[in-house]
């Protein structure tokens, strides 16, 4: 008999499933925590968590992860060197401070705006090839004629030897800025994607597994491994892509609203008729809009790992995810005696980087751009957790906020505080972890909001948390209202309530201590299935293969509409003299790209629908169209793969 393994690498944990190919059932299932700085531990325990008859006869595994979109909320990605080819507007913010702009671009039917100026690009990569681990590159109209980016990218790659993403290469919307966006990302997730992936084959080798690997997709379709790695940014919002497919298929639902707790975010989304609502813009992840075709999904810095911490009587909760203190007290077994001992900080100098609850170590991840101050603050930070107070004593001072801000967004220490998760541990929701640090802590915090009670401090902590919840799912519907106006409306005590149509289903680790608290807000049907705590993994295996090409035909010059053709696709533009030639063309292109993809992707030609969907722009007294563009969508499943 064959079996399917499901693998979702979230920021706390990993979870891996079986599922049985003959009925579709979900036979067994395993959590273990995610491993960082390396991902393969945490891969390795929750594979051997599944008994072993299983995993020898699995033939394909396919995984989901959301460690790509964690990086870019919490801003902790690689550092990236950004080209921008054209006239752009530099006004706007860009997410890094290695970048340039240089002459050259296309206009909007591929003819060259202006020269390229080489001679810069090159200049700019050697002075920044040390302090970037890779390059994107946007250029205007890049999706008409990707010529200049072509060029920077070989340029590049020989006088450096690091990775470059081009911009024409994972979109062909219009909009050069969000391009360049989608790019940079892009090319930030590389190292992560690429050690994320090389670990599941490994771990996939050691254990005598001869399955096809896929990868989850952010729009919630399966891709083979390789493609997966040209296209990191892709997989952005894979994780909720995979709970949304799986919470449907684990509630027998195909129309529900599903809300996904993770360690780091909680994401909203809605499938209909068992497809996935998706976005009519690209991706927005972290404030910055991509290009990435995804889910709708309303996503906020909150989950069951965020960092609860206090100031001026007011709680706040993410958007940092730490280690809790329960959990930390089982990973380092001294955390008790020094959570215990350690001191309350003077009131001035208490911030989200500090608290009484705060302590840091150091990741494992080697620096590659380091200040002096942000040097001497992390010689004086240990391999264990080590607290503000400890710091000081090494330091002779308390360390500066800003520097431990700026050695966490880059991934060169871990933090540890309190959080919803120890909050649960408190009042007996939960009891993984050492609930004994879960105490103390909210002891500490509690005594600085107003004098609560560790148990007062921690009901009002999950009471908060779900109203968190609740105002997520209403904005997610109610498009055009602030979010913080919907939320003020839950902290208000009246005779109403929201009402939810559909099924809402919650998915993640222990989502059911949420349950009766979402109850008493909203008026819903809220299900919690048998496996919701692994529902990501579940969705990476009920996900099919999904493969969308556009193509675009226009005419070369409107004064002679009908005498020249130029077809815009991927792969560059291309010349015709006839509009019947460039028509086939364009459909032989297509299918051909949508064949190629999917046997790339490890499926059967055979096994592959293709859908093609065709709209023309034809004034009166036009022979030929002014424009016509060509969708082509190929489906395949990979169930008989």
């Amino acid at each position: 008999m064959h079996y399917s393994l499901g693998i979702d690498a979230g920021g706390t944990y990993t979870d891996a499933v079986i599922v049985r190919n003959s009925d579709d059932a979900v036979i067994a299932a395993s959590k273990a925590l995610t491993t960082y700085p390396d991902p393969l531990e945490g891969i390795k325990n929750a594979i051997e968590g599944l008994e072993a008859e299983y995993v020898k006869n699995v033939k394909v595994i396919s995984v989901s992860t959301t460690l790509s979109t964690n990086t870019i909320l919490e801003g902790t990605g690689f550092p990236v060197g950004l080209i921008l080819v054209g006239n752009y507007d530099i006004t706007q913010e860009l997410p890094t401070s290695h970048y340039i702009q240089v002459s050259g671009g296309h206009k909007y039917n591929g003819e060259r705006a202006a020269p390229l100026d080489l001679e810069a690009v090159k200049q700019f990569a050697l002075e920044v090839k040390d302090r970037v681990s890779a390059f994107a590159v946007s250029a205007f109209f890049s999706i008409r004629n990707p010529e200049h980016e072509v060029e920077v990218k070989k340029a590049i790659q020989e006088l450096t030897g690091l990775p470059v993403v081009c911009a024409h290469e994972l979109s062909q919307d219009l909009g050069a800025y969000e391009r360049a966006i989608t790019a940079f990302f892009n090319a930030q997730l590389i190292p992560i994607s690429e050690k994320f992936m090389q670990t599941v084959v490994k771990e996939s080798e050691s254990q005598g597994i001869d399955a096809k690997i896929l990868m989850l997709k952010c729009d919630g379709s399966v891709v083979g491994i390789k493609k997966a790695l040209e296209k990191p940014i892709e997989s952005i919002f894979s994780g909720p892509a995979g709970s949304l497919v799986g919470a449907a298929f684990l509630s027998k639902n195909e129309t529900c609203a599903m809300i996904d707790v993770g360690g780091t975010s909680t994401d909203i989304s809605l499938i209909k008729n068992g497809l996935p609502e998706m976005s009519e813009e690209g991706a927005i992840v972290g404030g910055w809009k991509t290009r990435v075709r995804a889910i709708k999904m309303e996503t906020s810095a909150m989950g069951g790992d965020s960092h609860v911490w206090v100031k001026g009587k007011k709680t706040h909760i993410g958007p940092r995810r730490v280690v809790p203190l329960c959990r930390a007290a089982v990973l380092y077994p001294d955390f008790l005696e020094l959570l215990k001992a350690n001191p309350i900080p003077s009131k001035g100098i208490l911030g989200t980087n500090i608290q009484p609850t705060s302590f840091y170590y150091k990741s494992g991840y080697k620096p590659i751009e380091i200040s002096e101050g942000e040097k001497k603050l992390l010689n004086a930070i240990g391999e264990t957790p080590t607290s503000i107070t400890e710091i000081y004593n090494r330091m002779g001072t308390y360390p500066s906020s800003m520097y431990l801000e700026s050695l966490l967004q880059k991934r060169l220490i871990q933090a540890v505080g309190f959080t919803p998760t120890d909050a649960l541990h408190v009042l007996g929701d939960y009891s993984q972890w050492e609930g004994a640090a879960s105490t103390i802590g909210a002891e500490r915090l509690g005594a600085l909001f107003g004098g609560h009670s560790a148990a007062e401090f921690a009901k009002y902590v999950k009471q908060e948390f779900a109203k968190n919840m609740a105002s997520d799912l209403a904005s997610f519907f109610l498009e055009g209202i602030e979010k913080s106006e919907i939320r003020k409306s839950f902290d208000i005590s009246a005779p109403l309530k929201f009402k939810v149509e559909v099924p809402v289903v919650l998915i993640g680790g222990p989502v059911v201590a949420y349950k009766e608290e979402l109850s008493k807000i909203l008026e819903a049907e809220i299900l919690v299935p048998e496996y919701a705590s692994v529902g990501n993994a579940v969705g990476a295996l009920a996900a099919k293969g999904v493969r969308r090409v556009e193509i675009l035909i226009r005419p070369v010059s409107m004064a002679a509409p009908d005498m020249a053709f130029y077809v815009f696709s991927e792969k560059g533009r291309e010349y015709f003299d006839l509009y019947k030639d460039a028509l086939d063309f364009a459909n032989r292109l297509g299918e051909k790209l949508v064949l190629e993809y999917m046997a790339e992707s490890g499926l059967d030609p055979n096994n592959i629908n293709i859908e093609k969907d065709k709209k023309e722009i034809l004034p009166d007294g036009w022979e030929v169209p002014m424009e016509t563009k060509l969708v082509f969508l190929g489906t395949g499943s990979y169930e008989n793969a």
